[in-house]
C-alpha cells in the first residue's frame, strides 16, 4: 500500500504531466506556491506562481509535449511537508526524449492544499 507521500507525489505529477501537454501555463502555476522558487530549463530562478506562468509561457509552443516521470521517489519530512525527487522526461518532437533531467519538488501544505514549494531540474550528466 503506497504511503501519503508517495500518493502527494503521484497525485501532483498526474496534474503536472496533464497541464505540461497543453502547455497550459494556467493550470501548472496553480500546481506552485504562492512563495515558489522554480529552477527549469533555463538558468533564471522563477518566483511565484506569476514566475512559474511566465515560465511556461516563454517555452516553445510544441505540437505534442508529454512528460513521462520514473524512478519517482518521496519522502514525507512532516505533516506539511514532502521531498520529491525523479527522472522527467521530456518528449517535444517526437517518440525519443528530447530532454532527460533530474527534477526535485518540496511539496508543502498551502491554505488547506499541496503545492509545489520549490521546483529545481539538473543535467544527468556528471558536472565533475
Amino acid at each position: 500500500m503506497p504511503d501519503a507521500a508517495d500518493e502527494i507525489a503521484s497525485a501532483i505529477i498526474a496534474q503536472w504531466s496533464a497541464g505540461f501537454g497543453k502547455l497550459d501555463a494556467d493550470a501548472l502555476a496553480a500546481l506552485y506556491s504562492k512563495h515558489a522558487f522554480f529552477f527549469g530549463s533555463n538558468p533564471t530562478l522563477y518566483r511565484g506562481r506569476d514566475g512559474v506562468k511566465a515560465y511556461f509561457n516563454g517555452l516553445p509552443r510544441w505540437r505534442a509535449p508529454r512528460v513521462q516521470f520514473s524512478d519517482v521517489r518521496a519522502e514525507r519530512v512532516n505533516d506539511g511537508l514532502v521531498n520529491m525527487a525523479a527522472i522527467a522526461s521530456f518528449f517535444l518532437d517526437g517518440d525519443a526524449p528530447s530532454l532527460v533531467v533530474k527534477i526535485t519538488w518540496v511539496i508543502a501544505r498551502e491554505d488547506g492544499d499541496w503545492k509545489i514549494a520549490c521546483h529545481h531540474v539538473s543535467s544527468q550528466t556528471p558536472l565533475i
